[in-house]
Formats: structure tokens, C-alpha cells, sequence
């Protein structure tokens, strides 16, 4: 775990090996099963997770009991609820184990005392969250301008890991339909090859 989140790191950064195993000491291992909330509705976003292995999703409950997944985190992606987990106020969302998952948990009182000591991990964030807002600010324009199977072809064009490992009725809540209008898209798409 702690390698995979190392090597992230450096992606972005340069830390000598000393500071980071410093900065090492501000994270906790956390394993979570399959559908585990790691975040309950109503409840303080406390951590900040790296996905070493496995998946997290982020969702709400509609009005009508239907849960919206509106972000996934695979390995090597970080998974909060950034409004929460920033102004320690209770959450709209719900964050669960999609697969059984090997995490790296920040609590936001580890991650205030981290920055303090190590300031160039802020860039790393900094970046992180640069990433993160321009994938969302993607996908709220394809939300305008793709019809919903051009959404979809376009997805797993661009993550075909994610079909492979996310079940349908997932991935269709994150795109914005039913299942049954997935499997519709999926077969057309059998009958044109």
C-alpha cells in the first residue's frame, strides 16, 4: 500500500526518503469490504482515502430512495467529500467499497498537521485537486452536449477498466440512467458488430 501511494507521490514531488517516511506516519491502513460505507449521510467526512487496491464510489439518495453515484476512485485516486472533509460539516453524500478495498486513510486533523510540517505536500494536493475539478468540469459539459449513448461510448472509451469492474446498475447510476437503458445501449452496440 504504502508503495503504491509513494510512487504517486513522486509522480508529482520530489521527497527525500526521509521526510516521507515521516509523511507516512500521518496515514493509516484501512481495509474495506465489499459495500462497506466508509461515509454515512449526515455524518462528518473526518478522512481523506487513497485507493491502494479496490474501488470507492461516491453517492447520494435521492428523494425517491434511488442512490446516484456521481464519482468513483480505483487505485492510485483519492476519495472524499472534499465540502465536508474541508469545512468538518455534515456530508450529503455516502462513501462505500464498490470492490474489497486496501485504502490509505488521512484524517483531516493528520492532514492540517502534515501540511504544516511538510509544505510542498500542499502542492501535491494542490495538483490532485486540479485533476480532479477538471475531470468534473469535463464531465458536466459532456452532461450538455452528449446525447446518453454517446456518454456511454464515450466512457468506456476512455475507462474501459471501470466495465470490466464496476457492476451495470453502478455504472448506469453514475452515467444517469436505469440499468435496463444501459443493457438497451449495450445491446445495440452487439447487434451493429
Amino acid at each position: 500500500m504504502v508503495s503504491a501511494l509513494q510512487q504517486h507521490i513522486e509522480k508529482f514531488i520530489t521527497v527525500n526518503s526521509r521526510d516521507f517516511a515521516e509523511i507516512l506516519s500521518y496515514f493509516k491502513p484501512v481495509k474495506a469490504n465489499k459495500k462497506q460505507n466508509l461515509l454515512i449521510e449526515g455524518k462528518i467526512c473526518t478522512s481523506n482515502y487513497f485507493v491502494a487496491k479496490g474501488c470507492l464510489r461516491l453517492f447520494f439518495v435521492t428523494e425517491k430512495g434511488i442512490e446516484q453515484t456521481i464519482q468513483f476512485a480505483l487505485e492510485n485516486w483519492w476519495m472524499a467529500d472534499y465540502n465536508s472533509f474541508s469545512t468538518q460539516t455534515p456530508s450529503q453524500f455516502y462513501i462505500q467499497a464498490v470492490e474489497k478495498s486496501e485504502l490509505l486513510e488521512l484524517e483531516w486533523s493528520s492532514q492540517e498537521k502534515m501540511l504544516a510540517r511538510f509544505p510542498q505536500m500542499e502542492r501535491y494536493f494542490r495538483l490532485m485537486h486540479q485533476r480532479a475539478h477538471a475531470a468534473a468540469q469535463f464531465r458536466i459539459k459532456n452532461l450538455y452536449v452528449l446525447s446518453r449513448e454517446e456518454s456511454y461510448h464515450l466512457f468506456i472509451t476512455k475507462y474501459p477498466e471501470f466495465v470490466q469492474r464496476i457492476p451495470q446498475y453502478l455504472l448506469a447510476s453514475f452515467l444517469g440512467f436505469t440499468p435496463e437503458y444501459l443493457s438497451e445501449i449495450r445491446n445495440r452496440k452487439k447487434k451493429i458488430s
